[in-house]
């Protein structure tokens, strides 16, 4: 993927986002937010055992965190929780600059150059840090 593709891809996430709503009943909530910016995003994950059956978000936050919530959330519905957090780990190889498995992250991998900015990798990692908590306290 090329800069130009990276660039469309997280343009058209930041202005036409996936499931931001509010949620409906039965829905696990979860704040995730950067203290050193605007960003302030509320995840609400609806569990069907260990499924993340739906997910959806709102708040305020950046092009990259409002587009890698997007993006992450498209993602990880209908995933098993084991399943999400193989592809959490997979993200944020990426977003550290180390070997990643492409084909699994898919249009995710738009954010590839953030490993070189890393105020820009805390913006795409936050989403993920809220679902990786939800998750975890999920399945203890």
């Amino acid at each position: 993927m090329d800069k130009e593709q990276s660039r469309e891809i997280i343009m058209e996430n930041y202005l036409h986002p996936q499931n931001r709503d509010l949620p409906h009943d039965g829905y696990d909530a979860i704040n995730t937010r950067n203290e050193s910016c605007i960003d302030n995003i509320n995840l609400y994950i609806k569990w069907n055992e260990d499924i993340l059956e739906d997910i959806v978000f709102d708040g305020e936050a950046c092009a990259v965190s409002i587009s890698s919530t997007s993006i992450m959330i498209k993602n990880l519905i209908g995933k098993k929780a084991k399943e999400a957090l193989e592809y959490i780990k997979e993200f944020y190889h990426m977003t550290n600059g180390d070997d990643f498995n492409q084909e699994l992250l898919g249009d995710a991998c738009c954010y590839l150059e953030v490993s070189k900015q890393g105020n820009r990798k805390v913006c795409a990692n936050l989403p993920l840090k809220g679902i990786e908590k939800a998750i975890l306290e999920k399945i203890k």
